[in-house]
């Protein structure tokens, strides 16, 4: 199916944030491809034409090109990637694993460098391709010990992202990273459960508005706070 609609790529879309980016874009009439590791259809997307489901499993390295080609065998081309998919193991740098260590990294870091790559032909082909990386406020300080290995490869995040715009800038790639504090979402449900939360609805307004801005606006990072802290 070739479309000449605009068409964006949403990693762990099947909740929490990444379900919201990609309903938000659905309803503005775009095209979405969703990565999931369970192909699930969701209640909002009622024109099947303009929703794929793709697998994608973010420590699985062979699914991020496969569900490349299975976006632009269906709609033909890309114009923007967000890389949503995330884990969180809340334990200190010493007491973690090397297998949990090497997951946090593997899906915040390597499998997103993997899809950005995959995409990037067509990234480059638009003249105004779009990478949007969901980092933390963990990706700008470590916030207490059980969050420090998190924070490790959210700051890697950071740098992916920043990489990212360098490398693509030329092409009229621009890359950001949306480093949400408290979203209220599956992965920190009964966590601070006194604290009024951000909705991943409004994540989803924000990652909207970067897609859609012109080449002239270039904005490497947006930190997202619910609350006060001494600089977020």
């Amino acid at each position: 199916m070739g479309t000449t609609q605009k068409v964006i790529m949403v990693s762990g879309a099947a909740r929490g944030m990444g379900a919201a980016i990609a309903k938000k874009f659905y309803d503005e009439g775009w095209c979405v491809s969703l990565g999931m590791r369970k192909s699930q259809i969701p209640a909002w997307a009622t024109d099947k034409e303009r929703v794929l489901i793709g697998h994608y499993d973010a420590l699985d390295t062979t699914t991020e090109a496969s569900w490349v080609e299975s976006t632009i065998s269906h709609f033909g081309h890309i114009n923007a990637v967000v890389a949503n998919a995330g884990i969180g193991i809340w334990k200190n740098i010493i007491d973690i694993s090397e297998r949990e260590m090497d997951d946090l990294l593997d899906v915040h870091i390597k499998s997103p460098r993997r899809l950005v790559k995959a995409a990037w032909e067509q990234l480059v082909a638009c003249g105004s391709g779009r990478v949007v990386m969901i980092g933390s406020l963990s990706s700008k300080r470590v916030y207490d010990s059980d969050s420090g290995p998190y924070a490790v490869s959210k700051f890697a995040t950071l740098a992916l992202a920043h990489s990212i715009r360098h490398t693509g800038f030329e092409y009229g790639i621009r890359a950001t990273v949306i480093c949400p504090g408290f979203v209220k979402t599956d992965m920190v449900e009964g966590m601070m459960p006194e604290l009024n939360m951000t909705p991943p609805e409004e994540i989803a307004r924000v990652a909207h508005f970067l897609v859609t801005s012109p080449n002239e606006v270039s904005i490497s990072e947006i930190p997202v706070n619910c609350r006060a802290e001494e600089s977020y």
